[in-house]
């Protein structure tokens, strides 16, 4: 890199034959640029440019060199610049894992807003509550809610999002259930319980109303990973879901399900966006920008 960089301030000089000139040019003092220069001729062992205080001539070698190292700098610079193209536009195709009821319960219409407002992005969508391998598997990043990964220590993760959670059940569930006026009362309810694979019956959540929070040890027949699974059963009458109003926002304005305890909540979940590098292409960073901005409005509402 560094002989790159002395062959640039070479043909700077070779095309300028003047140390001054091309010094303004590369906007560094020069005395510096001499002294690359210098340093460049005892690397290769042959002397380029013969000195005079009036001018700047090429030496034989010097002029050889001149003719290379104009295509060689030439080439590196549009490299570059290719480069540069690629990280800032908006272009080429966006890898995304995600888990399939983050998708579709939240980021269906936000696809399809990001695809409208970008339309030389196309995408692949793997839709997996599993763990991708970021650093060996294809993918631009993954979107994940809960908390950050721990291992490796090399993946990057950027908080999007927090997806408040609150309780919902059917009419009917609630008419024929016992009476819920307080986060004690559900030990006699039917909770679904959403979390990864556990072997435990019991379950803490904390509910918070205010400054006030509670802890409940809730029991349930329903243990699951899937949200959209816990959210049919609550609409079905079969137990009461913990959700959020993006969720169920149809199924409270139809009637199929109510909000119950609203005062109380439950802690919001983090929504990270995680990559294995934080130097990424523009439609990666737009991606992430734009999500993040959509979720923090649609807190917001």
């Amino acid at each position: 890199m560094e002989l790159l960089s002395y062959m640039r301030l070479f043909v700077e000089v070779a095309r300028t034959k003047s140390f001054r000139r091309a010094a303004e040019a590369l906007d560094m003092p020069n005395s510096t640029l001499s002294r690359h220069i210098a340093e460049l001729e005892k690397t290769i062992g042959l002397q380029l440019l013969h000195r005079s205080t009036r001018k700047v001539e090429l030496t034989a070698a010097g002029e050889v060199y001149f003719k290379r190292c104009q295509s060689i700098v030439e080439e590196a610079r549009m490299a570059h610049e290719s480069l540069v193209d690629v990280v800032e536009r908006p272009i080429g195709t966006l890898r995304v894992s995600m888990a399939v009821d983050l998708a579709i319960g939240y980021f269906a219409p936000i696809l399809s807003e990001f695809a409208q407002a970008y339309p030389l992005i196309s995408f692949e969508f793997d839709l997996t509550p599993r763990r991708v391998d970021l650093q060996s598997e294809p993918f631009d990043l993954a979107i994940r809610i809960g908390p950050p990964p721990t291992a490796p220590s090399t993946l990057v993760a950027r908080q999007i999002g927090l997806l408040p959670r609150y309780l919902y059940a059917s009419p009917g569930y609630l008419k024929a259930a016992p009476p819920l006026n307080h986060p004690d009362d559900l030990i006699h309810h039917v909770v679904c319980i959403v979390q990864g694979a556990t072997n435990q019956e019991e379950i803490q959540r904390t509910f918070y109303r205010g400054n006030e929070a509670v802890d409940v040890m809730i029991a349930s027949r329903f243990r699951m990973n899937s949200v959209g699974l816990s959210r049919a059963l609550a609409i079905l009458g079969v137990c009461i879901a913990v959700l959020d109003t993006e969720l169920t926002r149809d199924e409270v304005a139809s009637g199929r399900l109510r909000r119950v305890l609203p005062d109380w909540s439950l802690a919001p979940v983090p929504v990270h966006a995680i990559t294995d590098t934080r130097l990424l292409p523009a439609r990666t960073r737009l991606f992430i920008d734009f999500i993040k901005a959509r979720l923090h409005q649609a807190a917001s509402k």
